[in-house]
């Protein structure tokens, strides 16, 4: 029987390996185990770099979203609770183009988590500023008095074992 030597398939290899190096720099492009290497690891980042572009996506939707639901009075976490009580079933490719591109819709979409989380739809009044009443610190003097001798005690701890290294040295 006749020996059949492997130079063929070798080659076959070998010319799969090179073209896919094709464009890289210097030795990475000519050179077999070389270009193995760099393939190799090129292949394994383009896996992970797939499975990354998913997970950037989705965190690039969620800011838009949360930028949009703020503008209409809710937070991201309230937003997509009060849509998932209602049983509105939009993914968050759709609401983060819907809040790009259609503002209106968008509004009408948190209205209606507003109202599943029983939130009013009318924009919220901030509280004005209030004054500190003096009635309040008239109230608990007894209480300051007690603040006031432990604060006065815990120096005079503090200072005895630094005076007492001072002497050691």
């Amino acid at each position: 029987m006749a020996r059949i030597k492997g130079g063929l398939n070798a080659k076959k290899k070998h010319k799969r390996v090179l073209k896919l190096a094709k464009g890289y720099r210097g030795a990475r492009s000519k050179q077999y185990r070389v270009a193995k290497q760099s393939v190799m690891r090129a292949l394994a980042e383009s896996y992970k770099g797939r499975k990354q572009r998913k997970r950037d996506f989705r965190k690039l939707w969620i800011a838009r979203i949360n930028a949009a639901a703020r503008l209409n009075g809710l937070s991201y976490s309230k937003l997509m609770h009060g849509l998932k009580l209602a049983q509105v079933d939009l993914n968050r490719k759709v609401l983060s183009e819907m809040a790009i591109n259609d503002a209106s819709a968008f509004a009408e979409v948190a209205d209606i988590a507003k109202k599943q989380l029983g939130i009013s739809s009318e924009p919220a009044k901030k509280p004005a500023a209030k004054k500190a009443e003096p009635e309040k610190k008239e109230e608990a003097p007894e209480a300051v008095e007690e603040v006031e001798e432990e604060a006065a005690e815990e120096p005079a701890k503090e200072e005895a074992p630094a005076e007492e290294a001072s002497e050691e040295a």
